[in-house]
């Protein structure tokens, strides 16, 4: 048993991937790449999203297979621990393909519950 609440956790990954997906507006990934402050705040953004999908027990993530549980977490895992070598392209990428389509798939979760 997790000694996480998995509403808590769910809805933290929602709203700090929206609040990534909102910062990151209709910036272009030219700005991204000249932006350091933009830069830091997607990046820790993309943590927490990855930080609170690890903290969702087995159980619900088994029951929500649609959700790609090791990628997210995986992501976390190489933004903090790979700090010195952040890939822009793939974080720009994350942020513009991958969060709005988990944006609702979470949202739909949530709401079910």
């Amino acid at each position: 048993m997790s000694k996480y609440d998995d509403q808590v956790s769910l809805k933290d990954m929602l709203n700090h991937a929206r609040e990534a997906a909102d910062l990151l507006g209709d910036a272009s990934r030219e700005e991204l790449g000249r932006n350091r402050v933009l830069q830091l705040a997607l990046t820790r953004l993309v943590e927490i999203v990855g930080e609170a999908a690890n903290r969702v027990s087995q159980a619900t993530q088994q029951k929500n297979l649609e959700i790609p549980w090791p990628q997210i977490i995986g992501m976390r895992n190489r933004l903090v621990h790979g700090y010195d070598v952040i890939d822009f392209d793939l974080l720009w990428d994350t942020v513009t393909k991958d969060l709005p389509p988990l944006i609702a798939a979470i949202q739909k979760i949530v709401e079910e519950k």
